[in-house]
């Protein structure tokens, strides 16, 4: 069957759709994306303002319009912290769903990284062992460990990209005050949760996914995206430790000069960097690996493995 994912995330709206059935790969089929920013548009009561919700409601209607077109016989709509953590999430979501009919599932931090952890496992498969998988979102960062499909530990922190270069590095380039504050406040969060994972070992093999760190690989030598999803991409904690420091001093038009940096999201790959560098120098991370798959994948499979115990 054709199954289309809405992903209403903090950064992005986005529709994949993919042709899949149990027991098989899911195949992708086409892909409609609008910038949209939510985490970037909350106002200082923590609501997405009215303009915000316009833009939600029509971005929204596109999808459905595109999912239509191309066939999609099952839409599975979710909305993640963006709208999680909204003052006004409530109203938000009744919007929505008295303008399109479309009925946002708002997933949990614990639930994202859940979902991204099985995309992750299947990628992999088994063999890959005890998994540390993190994702750093432009509203949140998920980081989940385990064996199995299910991780032992999974945690969901408020620290996306998108939201700490809107709310801690309003300068372009950033002020090196600010720049030391922000990296002061993602190491105290993450170290936080160090624990609740180091006690279950050391993993086995070490995973991140999102655009974010895509884009980090990318600059520190990885394969471009044009050479294909099953070419080896991996970050390297010395590297982007190097990297750091000149993304730093670069305006936000450097970075996106830089290769495979988008000019969307070049504003927040300082703060996406510092993440990053934290979560891999907290957790003793020397390496990673970058997985195609996270979690609008990872919701399909999930839907798949329901479809076929029924």
């Amino acid at each position: 069957m054709r199954l289309g994912v809405l992903d209403v995330g903090s950064n992005t709206v986005h529709l994949l759709v993919v042709d899949a059935h149990p027991g098989a790969r899911p195949l992708p089929a086409h892909s409609h994306k609008a910038e949209l920013r939510l985490a970037q548009l909350l106002d200082e009561d923590g609501a997405i303002g009215p303009d915000g919700v316009d833009r939600l409601v029509a971005v929204v209607r596109e999808a459905l319009q595109a999912a239509e077109d191309m066939g999609v016989e099952d839409l599975l709509p979710f909305a993640t912290s963006a709208v999680r953590e909204a003052t006004n999430a409530d109203d938000v979501l009744a919007r929505v769903r008295a303008e399109t009919d479309v009925e946002l599932t708002v997933l949990t931090g614990a639930e994202e990284a859940r979902l991204t952890f099985l995309a992750v496992r299947r990628w992999f498969g088994w063999s890959a062992g005890k998994l540390l998988v993190v994702d750093i979102g432009g509203g949140s960062l998920e980081i989940a460990y385990g064996i199995d499909e299910e991780p032992d530990a999974a945690v969901s922190l408020p620290l996306g990209a998108g939201r700490l270069t809107a709310a801690r590095l309003p300068g372009d380039p950033p002020h090196p005050d600010d720049v030391r504050t922000l990296r002061r406040h993602v190491r105290t969060e993450i170290a936080r949760t160090v624990g609740e994972f180091s006690r279950f070992g050391d993993p086995d093999h070490v995973v991140a996914t999102s655009k974010t760190f895509r884009q980090l690989a990318r600059i520190s030598g990885a394969a471009r995206s044009a050479e294909g999803l099953y070419v080896q991409r991996e970050l390297k904690r010395a590297s982007l430790e190097a990297w750091v420091p000149r993304l730093a001093a670069m305006t936000s038009a450097e970075r996106a000069e830089l290769p495979g940096v988008s000019e969307d999201r070049a504003s927040q790959l300082l703060a996406g960097a510092l993440v990053a560098e934290a979560a891999m120098d907290l957790f003793r991370v020397e390496s990673l690996e970058i997985c195609p798959w996270a979690l609008r994948e990872g919701v399909i499979l999930r839907r798949l493995d329901h479809m076929g115990q029924g």
